[in-house]
């Protein structure tokens, strides 16, 4: 994505009072009406939105998920370096309503979405003297796209939520005290939204400098993920399988060039945070946080660990070249040239050789999805429609599979034992991408209860595959409930 177009903009109040204090000044929340005056300024707005997921700081898609939301799963723990006893807690299950990551995670994400709610209401407005009608019509689906996949995290994280498809633009209570709508209707909204999403130009039509923005086939993959996660498995299977036929993706040769700096935006990656460090913007901070604290001269933070009474890292064959790109069981310190060993794998899928010591400025890109888990989905949805496993589920499993020379499934199971192996070749392929929380809980309390409780984590409890509305917005807003599951929790 361009970067050189990003200018600051203001940011407006997000969604259901998120700021501390609220201004007594309401049209200070107008000015960004007179910033949408010409094509620059509009697409520097939506630009600015993109950041939203992976700014600087533990914004959502730079380590928020994983410490909100990873962290109450059987792969993931915290640190030893992680202080911040709101992480632990996660980590624990033992995290409630005042816990200031469902606070950050509600907050960002409205915010995001109130940003892109202006982007829609202010393009809208603009004429064809300020904007080629190509380029409004694209902004505003790449806002729509943004809007959709902050949607689709919330109603997984909370289950019914506010909806908000207008900006807030006054401090009246009809804008600040929103009711929750039913987890149905946010899905609809999503769904709407990415339908219209779908016309994005494909991925091979934007210039170099724009690659990372929305495409037609992120708009098509979010939306056979939605479709998936709500069990509209004919939907998924269809939508999954055009994206296979029609948009031009496929693996990479190796799994090790998903992560290469070199191979950023290519022909797996359907959409994916963007970062690059030493130049002004912001590296990925999950190579810091799971790098080494030990080693001379890596400087890592080593907040993010490995659980192992998971047996993730055992998961793996031997001849998995996953394994060896996920995690790392050793390094050699710049400083001194020695090997150290470590007492236990950990998290390597980000750490950036170019900034040995400086990790935090790593330009690994995380991805949000890519083709790999397109194939993931098409098999799985196209089980679940089956009596048995079908050649072609079998298929797009086995090309995953292949990529990373692990043995290929023949076949001889029934739908429920495939099912359980694709669950488990998402764990693999995906890993620390933020996908095994949203695995475990949509797969329903008993699944979930049942893996953490075999990993060690016996405090798992069925309320833990969403989490409670943050007291802080409780506090705030009169017409807010809880989740029913975190009532006197």
């Amino acid at each position: 994505m361009n970067h050189k177009i990003i200018i600051a903009y203001t940011s407006l109040l997000s969604t259901l009072s998120a700021c501390s204090t609220l201004e007594e000044k309401p049209e200070a929340l107008l000015v960004s009406e007179q910033f949408y005056l010409t094509e620059v300024q509009a697409t520097s707005a939506v630009t600015g939105t993109y950041r939203k997921l992976y700014e600087s700081g533990q914004s959502l898609y730079n380590s928020l998920i994983q410490i909100g939301v990873e962290m109450a799963t059987d792969d993931y723990e915290a640190g030893p370096r992680a202080r911040n006893p709101h992480v632990r807690a996660i980590s624990g299950l033992t995290h409630d309503a005042s816990n200031d990551r469902m606070e950050q995670l509600w907050k960002q994400s409205y915010d995001a979405i109130n940003a892109s709610n202006l982007n829609i209401k202010n393009i809208t407005a603009m004429t064809d003297n300020q904007i080629r009608p190509n380029i409004k019509n694209r902004l505003l689906l790449e806002a729509k796209f943004l809007r959709a996949l902050h949607y689709f995290n919330l109603v997984r994280w909370f289950g019914d939520v506010p909806l908000i498809i207008d900006p807030v633009t006054s401090l009246t209570p009809a804008q600040l005290y929103v009711s929750k709508s039913s987890e149905e209707t946010i899905y609809t909204q999503i769904q709407n939204d990415l339908l219209e999403a779908q016309d994005l130009p494909g991925y091979l039509e934007y210039n170099e400098l724009d690659r990372g923005r929305a495409t037609r086939g992120a708009a098509k993959s979010l939306l056979a993920k939605v479709y998936l996660t709500q069990e509209l498995w004919q939907l998924a299977r269809d939508k999954s399988k055009e994206v296979i036929d029609e948009e031009g993706y496929g693996l990479f040769n190796t799994f090790a060039e998903v992560f290469a700096t070199d191979r950023k935006n290519g022909v797996e990656h359907i959409f994916s945070a963007q970062f690059q460090g030493n130049s002004g913007y912001q590296g990925n901070s999950l190579a810091s946080r799971s790098a080494p604290a030990d080693i001379p001269g890596i400087n890592g933070d080593y907040a993010d660990a490995l659980h192992l009474e998971g047996r993730l890292y055992q998961a793996f064959e031997s001849t998995d070249s996953r394994r060896t790109i996920t995690f790392t069981t050793g390094k050699t310190s710049p400083v001194d040239g020695q090997y150290y060993g470590l007492a236990q794998p950990q998290f390597d899928k980000y750490y950036d050789e170019s900034v040995i010591g400086n990790q935090d400025q790593s330009s690994k890109n995380l991805p949000i999805i890519r083709f790999a888990e397109v194939l993931l989905i098409y098999a799985e949805a196209e089980n679940e429609l089956s009596a048995a496993p079908s050649p072609e589920a079998i298929s797009a499993l086995n090309k995953v599979r292949a990529r990373a020379n692990a043995t290929l499934y023949l076949g001889g199971d029934d739908g429920d034992s495939f099912r359980e192996l694709i669950f488990e070749e998402r764990r693999k392929e995906l890993v620390y991408e933020y996908q095994r929380w949203f695995d475990l809980a949509r797969r329903g309390a008993d699944y979930y209860v049942a893996k953490l409780r075999t990993a060690n984590k016996l405090l798992a409890a069925p309320r833990h595959i969403h989490f409670p509305t943050p007291q802080r917005e409780l506090n705030i807003n009169p017409n807010l409930s809880q989740h029913p599951d975190w009532i006197n929790f």
